[in-house]
């Protein structure tokens, strides 16, 4: 994290950059949300349904979709809704703003999306420490066969999830609140606060959690120019909690990880 703390101006400055890219008039920040819905319901209802006429689809695939035990349609349900979202979005600043996805991204660097995942990684097992020497008869091992199932299907589909709301969030959304209040730290509440509105439906903890973890993912960010660390926190976060200790009280409980 120290090496976070001290990049300097110059890094803001490529953000800046970044942001700046295309053209950013603010309606353009209304316009380009809606035709990216748009397009993603056209992405995703068209296929759906002409899967589901030809009965390579099951009819019954919205309820499948949201049951977290049947992991096949839940995790890659997912990845196709996210990545249609992702898509339509990538779709809709190059046509309202001029913008390429590369623009959204920013700088992309493998190495820090694999500090990103570890240091993420070695923060849970500590969180789960904790909770294990507090009430270690809440904790069961239930690996399975369906363990493995879930471990590459969810792989899958969370990468997809996980990139697409750091498309979104911390690129999109961030870059434009950076341009809006060039004020960084402003910037990055504010879009934490509107990752957070929508984890709402999940219940008051986990929208003040995730308003945190987008406050410190939005400051990341633009501190590092681009959405790699933080693609690799959200992945490791995310697949954590699906796959290797499930909690009973979050959106993945009914999950057959490694660890409940």
């Amino acid at each position: 994290m120290n090496d976070l703390m001290g990049i300097g101006q110059h890094t803001m400055d490529r953000l800046s950059v970044f942001a700046a890219r295309g053209k950013n008039d603010w309606w353009r920040y209304l316009l380009s949300p809606v035709l990216a819905c748009f397009l993603t319901g056209l992405g995703m209802v068209i296929p759906v349904t002409v899967l589901v006429l030809m009965h390579l689809l099951p009819p019954d695939l919205a309820q499948l979709m949201q049951q977290p035990k049947n992991v096949v349609p839940f995790y890659l349900g997912i990845g196709a809704s996210f990545g249609a979202l992702a898509a339509g979005l990538a779709a809709a600043a190059a046509m309202i703003h001029r913008k390429r996805p590369a623009d959204i991204i920013g700088l992309w660097s493998w190495r820090l999306f694999a500090k990103g995942a570890c240091v993420w990684i070695g923060v849970q097992c500590v969180l789960v420490l904790i909770d294990f020497l507090i009430v270690p008869s809440g904790f069961s091992v239930s690996l399975s066969r369906a363990t493995l199932v879930l471990a590459t299907t969810a792989f899958a589909g969370i990468l997809i999830q996980i990139f697409a709301e750091e498309f979104i969030f911390r690129g999109y959304v961030t870059q434009g609140l950076l341009l809006a209040f060039n004020r960084p730290w402003a910037a990055a509440i504010a879009s934490g606060l509107l990752f957070g509105s929508l984890h709402i439906p999940n219940g008051g903890a986990q929208a003040i959690n995730a308003t945190i973890f987008g406050i410190v993912c939005a400051v990341i960010a633009i501190r590092t120019g681009g959405i790699a660390l933080t693609c690799g926190l959200h992945l490791a976060n995310n697949y954590f909690g699906a796959v290797v200790v499930v909690s009973g009280s979050d959106v993945f409980h009914g999950s057959a990880g490694m660890v409940i």
